[in-house]
């Protein structure tokens, strides 16, 4: 049996929180996840893992394998990437999480740029709207949208994003433009996904919450913000989403005075001994190309 690799399997499954959970993130059967966990268990001679209908739990001596394990295989990472020449140069595979929408109009292409530059780092790059636990999903970078929980993490500032109410000239024409949050319940709203909660605005630092009639449900970004542009009604989008709706004046922000404040963009990595020179040099590549779209949150549009 090999050690290492049941040792790897194992931190999978626990991760994923299931058998077949851990056996879609390794992309294995899940007949031979779960056999591998069984060999451990029973070259151990114990039990390290308690299996339900819908999870898994792990018993005191799986806590306490699951916790040396974990530094076991840091260890090992960390001694190869030594022995490969990891900290003389760029080098090896860097994994790097970002949101699914944000990621792949703005991180893509930094990251390809970076390829060609780097020929010597090859990236595996996950689109995934929700938060990684960049250690224990051994993840080397997270583009992170939003301010930040983990504070153990080292971030580094990117630009901000902002939340933005806009509708088309051409139904503003029609129906009048509202001036106050108040004025949506006689206004067209276009939804992406079934709002659960009321639109949220500003107002002398207190909250408001308006919403207009759901006229329009969708369940992409991008079919949101299509909807909006052809004047079926007023949708709340990022900035992020339509830098180009709004410079050719496809999309006009309305309730201006109204908008929360912006939100951070964060490059974010665990620092735990040397940095990784290939961790430092995207790093060092990305942050002016990413802080550069944020300019054009900032135009002239959005400052009026």
């Amino acid at each position: 049996m090999d050690r290492l690799e049941a040792m790897r399997i194992l931190l999978a499954v626990v991760d994923a929180g299931s058998i077949s959970a851990g056996s879609r993130r390794l992309n294995a059967p899940l007949p031979s996840v779960s056999r591998k966990v069984a060999e451990l268990e029973r070259h151990l001679g114990a039990n390290l893992v308690v299996r339900t209908s819908r999870n898994l739990q792990l018993t005191d001596a799986g806590r306490d394998y699951v916790d040396a394990a974990r530094k076991i295989i840091a260890d090992i990472d960390e001694a190869e990437r030594r022995a490969s020449g990891e900290y003389q140069t760029p080098r090896g595979a860097l994994t790097i999480t970002m949101p699914i929408e944000y990621g792949s109009r703005y991180v893509l292409p930094v990251a390809l740029s970076f390829m060609d530059k780097y020929p010597e780092v090859s990236l595996k790059l996950l689109s995934l709207d929700r938060t990684v636990d960049l250690v224990s999903e051994q993840v080397d970078i997270a583009i992170r949208l939003g301010d930040l929980a983990d504070s153990s993490l080292h971030a580094v500032k990117t630009g901000e994003f902002r939340l933005l109410t806009c509708a088309s000239p051409a139904y503003l024409a029609r129906h009048g433009e509202p001036q106050r949050p108040g004025d949506l319940i006689d206004r067209d709203g276009i939804f992406f996904n079934k709002p659960a909660f009321f639109w949220t605005f500003d107002i002398e630092g207190k909250p408001m919450e308006a919403m207009p009639r759901n006229r329009l449900e969708v369940n992409t970004a991008a079919n949101c913000v299509a909807a909006a542009v052809d004047g079926a009604g007023i949708a709340r989008l990022f900035d992020y989403q339509v830098p180009d709706q709004l410079a050719s004046g496809a999309l006009v922000p309305i309730l201006r005075d109204f908008d929360g404040p912006p939100q951070p963009i964060h490059i974010v990595y665990a620092r735990q001994g040397i940095l990784a020179l290939k961790v430092r040099a995207f790093v060092d590549w990305a942050l002016p190309r990413l802080r550069a779209p944020s300019k054009i949150f900032d135009n002239q549009i959005l400052s009026e």
